[in-house]
């Protein structure tokens, strides 16, 4: 569905046009865009990750996108529903600018669920560009195309959840291509989600253990570097459970060693503060406020 808003072109050769698009093979001969086209030159940090995130990913997400902006970094990426909106969410709520790079035509939002970050990233002082001719619907082949972009803005790329065949990874692949730095966050083993990052770091991205790992990898490629002074919690036996592997209640309570009944109980309680979440497949998880570090009533 498209969008009335101001639109403008930045065509390859002419004043404007994106100068780190040109380290592209094959760089756009025209960029549609919305929003400010001068911001395209700034300092981003690309955040890319699965659609179907986890609760976990889009912890990481958040994070990822909150400590760019708390560094007066922007964050780039693609705008979709998943780990790229939730960091472009939080890149926005901590007053940085955002880019979205489409795979639909600019004037457009796909999917409809970020709507709010399209709209948000044009009137909060960022834009919304796509390689795509005003009015493009979602095409399979214009994607990989979306990520190599986020590729070519970004100076550093997080990849934060990625199954082992996804789109996030040709982000990365390009990335690397391009030379930009990428740092993976590792996941558990059992995880089809993190099995993407995982081979990613057995491969040779920078591993992010931490929230202040992150900070100081930033540090050293994008210039600033933001302390971490939160304390740390102390170990929860369940969340220690529950954080190496999503578990059935029958499963947690051998873990545990307690009875299922009463196991459920404990679970039907921390669901009800927010610390666990129930999957489809009737596992349960810790919860991304958990993630977050939102659990002070724990």
């Amino acid at each position: 569905m498209a969008i009335d808003e101001k639109c403008w072109e930045l065509r390859l050769g002419e004043d404007g046009y994106p100068s780190r698009l040109m380290d592209l093979a094959n760089p756009p001969q025209v960029i549609y865009g919305r929003g400010d086209p001068g911001r395209l030159e700034g300092i981003y940090l690309g955040v890319v990750g699965a659609r179907r995130a986890t609760p976990y990913g889009l912890a990481i997400a958040s994070m990822a996108g909150r400590v760019a902006a708390e560094g007066g970094v922007g964050v780039v990426s693609g705008g979709a529903m998943g780990c790229d909106a939730e960091s472009q969410r939080a890149a926005l709520n901590g007053g940085a600018p955002t880019i979205v790079v489409s795979g639909v035509g600019a004037d457009c939002v796909y999917p409809d669920t970020s709507r709010d970050v399209f709209e948000r990233a044009v009137a909060e002082g960022g834009a919304v560009i796509s390689a795509e001719k005003w009015g493009s619907p979602p095409r399979r082949w214009a994607f990989p195309k979306r990520n190599a972009l986020i590729a070519a803005l970004c100076r550093a790329l997080v990849v934060t959840e990625a199954g082992y065949r996804s789109g996030t990874l040709s982000t990365a692949d390009a990335a690397i291509e391009l030379e930009r730095p990428v740092y993976a966050i590792p996941g558990s083993i059992f995880s089809a989600n993190s099995r993407g990052t995982n081979m990613l770091i057995s491969e040779g991205a920078q591993i992010i253990h931490d929230e202040e790992a992150l900070s100081t990898a930033l540090a050293l490629d994008l210039g600033f570097l933001v302390m971490q002074t939160k304390p740390k919690a102390e170990a929860d036996p369940v969340m220690v459970a529950l954080l190496g592997s999503a578990l059935r209640p029958e499963e947690l309570a051998q873990a545990m060693g307690q009875k299922v009944l009463e196991t459920m109980r404990l679970l039907a309680d921390y669901e009800a503060r927010n610390l666990v979440e129930r999957q489809p497949d009737g596992k349960y998880s810790p919860s991304k406020a958990y993630y977050l570090g939102n659990n002070m009533g724990h």
